[in-house]
């Protein structure tokens, strides 16, 4: 058996109380901002901690697709099939940017950048 168990994911960006209402609000879970303003989390509905955000001084965001300024990690969050256009103007009217469409329903997925550079995709779903 493990000993570790999963804590959170933390992203670096250059302003985390704005990255997590950004996710918070997509995912409509709450922010947590914590104690100052060089870190802030967001937790789900049952109240876990499920994303943080740590500032990083001189943050240079990941370049998609790019091997010399690579993603590093991104995100894969299940849209249902009949949701996706209704998600995409979601997350487009929170400060999300378009980088590659899903060319014509070919792909299963959408790729997006965050209001920090970090992208992240809707990937259809069967729920």
């Amino acid at each position: 058996m493990a000993i570790p168990t999963m804590g959170v994911v933390v992203l670096d960006c250059p302003d985390p109380l704005r990255l997590a209402d950004f996710y918070a609000r997509m995912l409509g879970w709450t922010v947590d901002p914590g104690g100052d303003s060089t870190w802030a989390e967001v937790l789900d509905t049952d109240g876990r901690r499920r994303l943080a955000f740590q500032e990083a001084s001189g943050f240079v965001p990941p370049q998609w697709p790019s091997g010399e300024h690579s993603q590093q990690l991104h995100l894969d969050l299940d849209v249902p099939r009949a949701h996706l256009e209704e998600a995409e103007r979601e997350v487009l009217a929170l400060g999300a940017r378009l980088i590659q469409d899903d060319a014509d329903g070919t792909r299963d997925f959408r790729v997006y950048l965050d209001p920090a550079g970090h992208p992240f995709c809707l990937c259809l779903c069967d729920h």
